[in-house]
């Protein structure tokens, strides 16, 4: 993926630690040049974290045509484990409306701006999905890439033959956490279980159903999968999957059912793979990242 190889320069974070009702906490890393009244949120992917070339990408874009722009790390992937035994999932819309929120109570923004990759755009659906009409006044306009729309069948290719190489990175990385929590909370996780565990859908069935509230991963996807909360969905909407992504199934690109939504404009590119996107020769701007600036900003 072109993601992997990809430097992005000049973007020097100021990190900011909130806290979160339940008492863990959220690292958020700002991007604040001159002033401005606008600020861009960024979700990141699974596993990912706010220095992903991805994210650095976007909030880089925006930053230069003079917005703010905040990208926030999920519980435990800002480099320090996080406090309590849960972690992060692809529906905690709990901790992005806790960023949200706190963005609001500084009362310098007019208009926000959110936008997520893969798991980070799940979010931001469901989170929207969610709320309707009854929405944050300064929320404005959404733009998310690479979105496993419908998990179940995201898990399913995600575990294909093709993939087992990310299959295997993502893996070992969530088995690390794993084993890191476990060794902090003596009796509550069995890491035993990791051994057995070849594919992501087994360590979500182990794991973070059950520590999220779930029976199993079913329930889990059945619950939190953007799918279900596209239609209530009223703030204007970039979706934006390539055909070529090799993590999506064929459940993520809903074209037919959004052809008539009033908020959602879905687009899917023939080639973008999963969260590359890269840039025709001689550009600087990824095609994600340009998309992303004229349907928001025009």
């Amino acid at each position: 993926m072109p993601s992997l190889f990809r430097k992005v320069k000049n973007v020097h974070y100021e990190r900011e630690r909130i806290y979160t009702a339940d008492e863990d906490f959220l690292d958020l890393d700002w991007l604040r040049k001159g002033s401005s009244d606008t600020l861009l949120i960024v979700s990141h992917g699974l596993e990912g974290d706010s220095h992903r070339s991805y994210v650095k990408g976007m909030v880089r874009a925006f930053a230069r045509r003079g917005c703010h722009a905040l990208a926030w790390n999920y519980r435990g992937c800002s480099g320090e484990p996080n406090l309590q035994e849960r972690f992060y999932h692809s529906g905690a819309t709990e901790d992005l409306e806790a960023v949200v929120q706190h963005v609001r109570q500084l009362g310098q923004y007019k208009k926000i701006i959110l936008s997520g990759f893969s798991l980070g755009g799940n979010l931001t659906l469901k989170y929207l999905g969610e709320r309707g009409s009854n929405i944050a006044p300064e929320l404005w306009k959404a733009a998310v890439f690479s979105v496993p729309l419908d998990l179940s069948g995201s898990s399913t290719q995600i575990s294909q033959r093709s993939n087992w190489i990310y299959n295997k990175r993502f893996l070992n990385h969530l088995g690390k956490k794993i084993k890191s929590k476990a060794a902090k909370m003596p009796g509550r996780l069995d890491v035993g279980a990791l051994r057995d565990i070849k594919t992501l859908r087994q360590f979500d069935d182990t794991y973070t159903a059950p520590l999220h509230g779930f029976i199993n991963a079913e329930a889990y996807y059945a619950h939190c999968s953007a799918l279900r909360y596209l239609d209530n969905i009223q703030l204007p909407t970039l979706i934006l999957n390539a055909k070529n992504d090799p993590f999506l199934s064929d459940s993520c690109y809903p074209e037919a059912s959004l052809k008539e939504h009033p908020f959602i404009t879905f687009e899917a590119p023939e080639e973008g793979g999963h969260v590359g996107f890269a840039p025709a020769p001689g550009e600087e701007l990824y095609y994600s990242e340009k998309q992303a600036l004229e349907f928001v900003l025009g």
